[in-house]
């Protein structure tokens, strides 16, 4: 069984996904905001909502999400099943850290209650980077913090990444500012976008259209954006912008967005290149470590820009190896994001990325292409956690398990 809801997914397309085959659980009616408690800054809304409809609904009163995903119609169910973060995250870590409490609906029909503290306290934390294997997330309440109209961005340069990284600890450790991500546009410029809130602008740029966010990092020393343009500043693209010419993007630009480039690569999959598929991924890299995997990647594939998002390590989520966390000192990562990287040779730069992230600590989340063996899979995720919610929520694995869904069926291979 797969789920079907109104918004596309924003899992990176493959070719052959068998999911495309499943039998499907229409869930697209779970899309509304319940309630908005202006005094506790709590919301409760469906698995469905969509955040540019959240954020529309919340700023009605003065107040937004704690984290809010770069893309319009991600959804907060998908939010917390991938792992979902953004420029608050240095801060609050992903928006599932954000969530107090799930509804969930198990295989068998049973619907739980979930939070940190009750008796399905196991369930509350799996479901997080589950990619609905684990029942059907359909309620979700979460915090809220007070937003004003208008975001005022500061464009830091850099041309070292230790100057970069220095940075980014001091704005960390300080809190000087409401956000912070970045663009390593070559490893002579790094650019940190630090923002605030403010109460009004001298003016306000727009790029859902012919402007690029990520190109004007570069050539910019500050920026005025609204709120909402702010949090979906990247929604044509992070640094994947589609056109890419400025001919297509005054032609088409006002008319493909992000969800549009997914909503027809999902529907023609098979035309995907299978065996060297484009790279688009994540990773996350201790901050310690980060010259190091620097090193690394520039040496083997020197691929620019990347996005940038400074992590704040807020709890060690139980969906991941006890093994894991006991190599591990930082309380920062960095999430480096790689966005449209053609493959060279014979090389298979996924795994390669797998093998990297392993030897110094580091992950990749699962929406990209995955080529873990079985057994090293289950040495970074916790299988015996995963396998006691399992035994709970969908005993007869109608969802199909984790690593048979991201590693097996979503590469076209039987689980």
């Amino acid at each position: 069984m797969s789920l079907r809801k109104k918004s596309v997914s924003h899992q990176v397309p493959k070719s052959g996904d068998l999911r495309h085959r499943d039998d499907k659980i229409d869930i697209s009616d779970l899309d509304e905001v319940l309630s908005v408690d202006p005094e506790k800054r709590l919301c409760v809304a469906e698995s469905g909502v969509t955040f540019v409809d959240l954020v529309t609904a919340t700023m009605k009163h003065d107040l937004v999400p704690i984290v809010v995903p770069e893309l319009k119609t991600i959804t907060i169910g998908g939010a917390v099943a991938g792992c979902s973060i953004e420029s608050m995250s240095f801060v609050h870590g992903g928006f599932h850290d954000t969530c107090v409490e799930y509804e969930v609906i198990t295989a068998k029909g049973e619907v739980l209650r979930c939070t940190p503290d009750n008796e399905h306290s196991l369930v509350f934390q799996m479901v997080h980077g589950a990619f609905g294997t684990l029942g059907i997330l359909s309620k979700l309440v979460f915090k809220l913090v007070p937003a004003k109209r208008f975001v005022k961005l500061t464009y830091e340069k850099h041309t070292t990444l230790a100057a970069y990284q220095q940075a980014i600890k001091s704005h960390y450790e300080l809190r000087d500012i409401d956000f912070m991500d970045g663009i390593i546009h070559s490893p002579s410029l790094y650019v940190l976008c630090a923002g605030n809130f403010v109460d009004s602008a001298p003016y306000t740029s727009s790029y859902d259209w012919m402007k690029v966010y990520y190109q004007s990092t570069k050539t910019r020393s500050e920026d005025y954006l609204t709120t909402p343009n702010y949090f979906f500043r990247y929604d044509r693209g992070v640094t994947n912008v589609r056109p890419s010419s400025f001919l297509g993007r005054l032609l088409f630009g006002k008319l493909m967005s992000s969800s549009e480039w997914l909503r027809l690569a999902e529907k023609f999959h098979w035309l995907l290149p299978k065996r060297r598929p484009t790279v688009t991924l994540d990773v996350f890299v201790p901050f310690s470590k980060a010259p190091e995997f620097m090193r690394w990647y520039e040496r083997e594939f020197a691929f620019f820009p990347l996005w940038c998002v400074p992590y704040k390590r807020v709890h060690d989520y139980e969906w991941l190896a006890d093994d894991y966390w006991k190599q591990l000192d930082d309380s920062l990562f960095l999430d480096l994001a790689i966005y449209g990287m053609k493959q060279r040779g014979e090389r298979n730069a996924h795994r390669m990325m797998e093998e990297k992230l392993r030897e110094i600590g580091g992950i990749k989340t699962l929406i990209a292409h995955n080529y873990y063996p079985e057994a090293e899979f289950w040495q970074i995720f916790n299988k015996p956690n995963y396998a006691a919610v399992k035994a709970k929520t969908d005993p007869q694995n109608l969802f199909r398990d984790l690593y048979t869904k991201t590693c097996r069926t979503a590469m076209g291979e039987m689980g």
